[in-house]
C-alpha cells in the first residue's frame, strides 16, 4: 500500500491535517504527517534540519511513499526525497518547488537576510491570506493554534532538486491570498503535472474531500 506523507507548511503543526487525513484513510490510504523542527513554540531548526527530519522518517516507512508538502513544505521534502528511494511521486499543494540553490527568499526574487536568526514574522492578516475560504469560527481556531517559524527555515538554500528525478504533481490552487497563482503558475511549470482546486491556500481544511479525492486520482495514476 502507498503511504501519503503530508508536510505542513510554516507556523503549522501535522493536526492541521486532520481532516484530509480522514478523508484519505477512508479512501483506503495510510497516511503519516512529520512535525517539521522549524516550527513550534520555540523553533531554532532550519530547512535541512526540516529535510533531515523528512529523510529518517521516509526510511522508516516500509513501501511505497507519496511525499505531498504544502506551502513551506515543497522545499524540503525538495531537498529530503532525493535521497530516498521509496518516493513515487511529489505533489506540491499550492507549494514552494525551488531548484537546485533557492530559498524561499530567492524564490520570491529579494535579498538573503544578513541575519538568519530569530523568528519570522507570521504573514499578514492570516485569517484573510491563509483561511479566507473557511467559515469564521473555523478561521479562528486555525489561526489559534499557529505556532513560531525560523527565519533560517525560509533562508537556508536546497542543494539537490527531487522533482527532476522523481515524478511530480504542481496542485494550483487558483483562489490563493497567501502564495499567489501567477507565482504557482511559474514553479508549476517545472513539474511533470498540474493540477488545480478552486479554493484558497488551504483546501485541506475548506475542502477536504475533494482535495482528498484528487489525491486519491493522483496516487493510483502513479
Amino acid at each position: 500500500m502507498t503511504t501519503v506523507m503530508l508536510v505542513h507548511g510554516a507556523w503549522h503543526r501535522p493536526s492541521s491535517w486532520a481532516k484530509l487525513e480522514a478523508e484519505l484513510h477512508a479512501l483506503g490510504h495510510g497516511t503519516h504527517t512529520p512535525a517539521l523542527s522549524s516550527a513550534g513554540e520555540h523553533p531554532t531548526a532550519g530547512m535541512h534540519d526540516d529535510a533531515a527530519v523528512l529523510a529518517a522518517e521516509l526510511a522508516s516507512i516500509a513501501g511505497p511513499v507519496v511525499l505531498l508538502g504544502h506551502s513551506y513544505g515543497g522545499i524540503p521534502i525538495t531537498e529530503a526525497a532525493a535521497g530516498a528511494d521509496n518516493v513515487d511521486r511529489l505533489i506540491y499543494l499550492a507549494a514552494y518547488m525551488p531548484d537546485r540553490g533557492q530559498s524561499m527568499y530567492t524564490i520570491h526574487g529579494v535579498p538573503d537576510p544578513e541575519d538568519t536568526d530569530g523568528l519570522f514574522p507570521l504573514i499578514n492578516e492570516p485569517r484573510t491570506s491563509l483561511y479566507g475560504d473557511l467559515p469564521d469560527a473555523e478561521a479562528e481556531q486555525a489561526v489559534s493554534e499557529l505556532v513560531n517559524q525560523t527565519v533560517r527555515s525560509f533562508a537556508e538554500k536546497v542543494s539537490v532538486a527531487a522533482w527532476r528525478s522523481i515524478p511530480s504533481t504542481y496542485v494550483i490552487t487558483e483562489q490563493d491570498r497567501a502564495i499567489p497563482p501567477t507565482l504557482q503558475e511559474r514553479m508549476a511549470a517545472q513539474a511533470a503535472e498540474i493540477r488545480r482546486l478552486a479554493s484558497g491556500h488551504s483546501p485541506f481544511l475548506s475542502q477536504p474531500r475533494r482535495l482528498a479525492a484528487l489525491i486519491d486520482e493522483i496516487v493510483r495514476s502513479s
